[in-house]
């Protein structure tokens, strides 16, 4: 009878040690005590294509109306000195996917080709590349990309889909493999090595003239003409004809395409309808993930030429069809936004608005300039690392997390979205490659004010060409030229007799001494430093000397993805609906997805 008080005693002890767990496991289930506990957030990154910095108007455009962008800038961060890897459309893409510079994964260029030019080549993003999406999928993500690819396809056969974004950590793809460009509709022109179309087809000609003047000379008599130099001539001239005709007149058969996933869905595609379907696939991806994270990377054939005429914006800017189109594009962004509030996501989303690099200058026809306006910024696309084509608007929107209406002036890259993006996924960064960007949240959330790149790196295709040097405790942002375009006509501001400017040759002028502004104090670029005017001349030089040797020492081989033999079209390569060379299909109606 004495031992009854202890058992009972220890049996509501036993009682309320369970119950007093109990409530802890309650409470811990309710109260997040990780970081791993903690909901992740969304990512909806927007690149536009081509767009000048001086375009929108919260970067200081007065006359073409951007209200949505305009909103993203006074709802969250908007940067002024934010830099694209590269001024056209490939390399610069490949950088900000990889968060390294474009050479090391192959695609800078050695020559007059730039960029990818035809689907049908076996160039592209190499496999081994490790993209922020496939990080983001190993932490749970779905991963989406709508819209413009332009990293290639295919590496061996047409299924093989080597540098497809499928195989690039993107789970959904719909949109354009290539890009949006002149061939795609009738009437604007063509894009795709001109000058070797002419060549090509006034060879043939040439020969088809010999061939019909041989043939009646045999017939009449006046000649004897070997039978085999006829069928010889005959072969050559209808091999001409075949290389010239194939690949470059049917390059909107070729190249302007949509694609579902690795499946062809429409080809050729019809260029008016394009901003509707974007924008219809990006809003579907994201009502189906709202209740899982996930990351949208929509990336928009706006405002690249030739430009979309809709009913809704046609004549409705001050600028023609290229403002016309800003302001539509505009109004895809606000769409966008307007998507991510109506499901309640704002507050857990990450929002990025960017262009690829700086408008182009040269884009011009009898109806006047069709390219951008880089404002105040000297240069513009495919003019190496002058400031117009590699400037680019910059805004980041996260309400609850980042601070509204915060302007940041310090040096930062279309690489920095990468580990940004990595990290805030819970993610890790690869340790087996050198990454070129920084994460950005501290300097978005006001933690820091000082930029981590102390040195930028701008290339002219594989060529170094000018190097940006934000000295530690100075405002100062030095950039140095080694070599510069050569613009045509004498006194223009671009390259209007080859439209587009190249790195090598005879196309630069390399300057000794370098080139040298203080773009904290001559942004426009205008007026080159000497030792006379500025104190800190020869260290610059010094310091920029040794920066570049450190950079190239992080440098290795890799396969040129943009050689010729990698960039010309071959058929056993080529994307296509039905049996090629029959290649045609159109997208009748959109269907449910899964991703």
């Amino acid at each position: 009878m004495k031992e009854k008080p202890a058992a009972l005693q220890m049996e509501h002890f036993s009682l309320r040690s369970r119950l007093l767990g109990l409530f802890l496991l309650i409470t811990q289930s309710q109260c997040p005590t990780s970081a791993g506990d903690v909901a992740k957030p969304n990512f909806v990154l927007m690149m536009v294509d081509d767009l000048g910095i001086g375009d929108v108007g919260c970067y200081g455009n007065d006359t073409i109306r951007t209200p949505n962008i305009d909103r993203l800038a006074l709802d969250g961060v908007k940067l002024t000195q934010h830099i694209a890897a590269a001024p056209l459309c490939t390399p610069s893409r490949a950088a900000f996917l990889t968060g390294r510079y474009a050479l090391r994964s192959g695609l800078g260029s050695t020559g007059r080709v730039q960029v990818i030019l035809f689907l049908g080549s076996s160039g592209g993003l190499p496999a081994n590349e490790t993209t922020f999406a496939k990080l983001l999928q190993k932490q749970g993500y779905t991963t989406g990309l709508i819209g413009k690819w332009h990293l290639g396809v295919s590496c061996s056969s047409r299924n093989d889909h080597c540098h497809h974004p499928n195989n690039h950590g993107f789970d959904y793809f719909y949109g354009l493999p290539f890009t949006y460009f002149n061939d795609c509709k009738p009437g604007e022109g063509k894009d795709v090595l001109v000058d070797l179309q002419v060549m090509l087809w006034q060879m043939s000609m040439l020969v088809g003239v010999g061939l019909l003047t041989l043939v009646l000379a045999r017939a009449t008599g006046l000649l004897e003409v070997s039978v085999k130099v006829l069928v010889f001539l005959t072969a050559l001239c209808l091999l001409g004809f075949t290389v010239w005709y194939v690949p470059f007149e049917s390059v909107k058969t070729w190249n302007c395409i949509i694609m579902r996933n690795e499946q062809v869905v429409e080809q050729p595609m019809e260029p008016d309808a394009l901003p509707g379907k974007l924008m219809k696939e990006a809003e579907q991806f994201v009502e189906r993930n709202q209740n899982r994270p996930f990351l949208l990377f929509l990336s928009l054939a706006h405002v690249h030429t030739p430009h979309f005429i809709s009913r809704e914006f046609f004549g409705k800017s001050r600028h023609g069809l290229y403002g016309d189109n800003v302001e539509e594009m505009d109004s895809m962004i606000g769409r966008m936004v307007k998507t991510i509030e109506r499901l309640n996501l704002a507050d857990r989303t990450l929002m990025y608005f960017t262009s690829d690099h700086g408008g182009h200058l040269e884009d011009s026809s009898e109806r006047g300039q069709r390219g951008g306006w880089n404002g105040i910024y000297r240069g513009g696309k495919a003019m190496g690392g002058w400031e117009g084509g590699i400037r680019v608007p910059g805004i980041f929107r996260w309400p609850g997390r980042l601070p509204e209406g915060r302007v940041v002036d310090e040096p930062t890259s279309l690489m920095d979205v990468y580990p940004t993006v990595v990290k805030l996924a819970g993610g890790q960064l690869p340790q087996d490659r050198v990454l070129d960007g920084h994460d950005l949240m501290p300097l978005l959330e006001g933690k820091t004010e000082r930029s981590e790149h102390e040195f930028m790196f701008h290339y002219c295709g594989i060529y170094l060409n000018a190097v940006r040097w934000h000295p530690p405790g100075s405002d100062s942002v030095f950039k140095v030229h080694f070599f510069t375009p050569n613009f045509l006509p004498p006194g223009a501001g671009g390259c209007y007799h080859t439209k587009i400017c190249l790195c090598h040759g005879e196309f630069v002028t390399h300057h000794d001494p370098p080139l040298m502004f203080d773009l904290s104090r001559d942004p426009s670029e205008s007026i080159p430093l000497t030792a006379v005017t500025e104190p800190r001349h020869a260290e610059v030089l010094r310091r920029v000397r040794e920066a570049v040797e450190e950079h190239q020492h992080t440098l290795s081989p890799v396969e040129k993805q943009l050689s010729w033999a990698n960039i010309l079209w071959k058929p056993w390569l080529q994307p296509c609906c039905g049996t090629f060379p029959f290649c045609s299909c159109t997208e009748t109606n959109i269907t449910a997805h899964t991703q």
